[in-house]
């Protein structure tokens, strides 16, 4: 029986015109996101996450959307720990679940942040963490925190407006900024590498939701290149905009989907 993913919230792209202070701010984490409804942990694709009994039996009793996390630029390892479907108590030691929503729950954001954090304080949990909210006055310090987080190996930024009612769906109530564009699309062929590549992955054949096709050979590591992904497997790449034939241009893999 096909497993029905749970409702989420979406964020659109950040594009400005907005009122600024009336957001609050948090880092972007490169995680996987993890749903908590009061008994089972599942990944955005509806699927349970084997995470340890230890690690699931002390969360709180009510619903909790966040983040499994690492750290900067661990996506590839926690995406490995989580994946397994016999936990390594070790291994999830290092694991955080880093909060930034509870579905369902009443007023605005900012009622919900404030909760967020007091349900973390109280639960006393090394991997129960609340995401970091903070206020910036304008576009100029946005751009600034956005410069300082990237620097530091951090994906970007996150604004979810102060008033907003807990919804799902994409929402404008949500906003990421990056600075780069990010999609995804699917694998549909393995293109064979030249030179220093010969034997190996050259490119992956690419395949978007609309039907463009384009290939996708930056980014990819020595170990991708040996082993690379299924076909049909969905991944996220980045790029710097589109052409004028609506093609990526500069497209660089990032890492598999996290639909897990």
């Amino acid at each position: 029986m096909a497993v029905e993913s749970p409702p989420l919230l979406l964020a659109e792209r950040y594009r400005g015109k907005i009122d600024i202070p009336r957001y609050w701010v948090s880092e972007k984490l490169d995680g996987v996101r993890a749903i908590w409804d009061g008994e089972i942990l599942r990944f955005r694709s509806g699927n349970p996450v084997a995470a340890p009994r230890w690690f699931l039996d002390a969360l709180p009793r009510q619903p909790l959307d966040g983040e499994l996390w690492l750290g900067r630029g661990s996506f590839d390892q926690l995406s490995s720990i989580v994946r397994r479907q016999s936990p390594d108590d070790a291994e999830w030691r290092r694991v955080r679940y880093m909060i930034f929503e509870l579905p369902g729950a009443p007023g605005g954001f900012t009622e919900r942040a404030t909760q967020i954090r007091g349900i973390a304080e109280a639960a006393k949990l090394p991997w129960l963490q609340a995401v970091t909210q903070f206020r910036v006055t304008d576009a100029a310090a946005l751009q600034a925190k956005l410069r300082g987080i990237v620097r530091g190996g951090g994906e970007g930024l996150m604004l979810h407006r102060d008033d907003a009612p807990y919804e799902t769906g994409r929402s404008n109530a949500l906003l990421k900024l990056t600075p780069w564009l990010d999609a995804e699309a699917t694998v549909v062929a393995h293109l064979p590498g030249k030179g220093k590549y010969a034997g190996m992955l050259g490119a992956l054949q690419m395949e978007a939701a609309d039907g463009r096709r384009f290939a996708l050979g930056s980014g990819l590591s020595d170990d991708l290149r040996r082993n690379p992904p299924p076909l049909g497997t969905l991944v996220t790449y980045r790029y710097r905009e589109l052409t004028p034939h609506g093609m990526p241009r500069f497209p660089r893999y990032l890492r598999l989907r996290d639909k897990l």
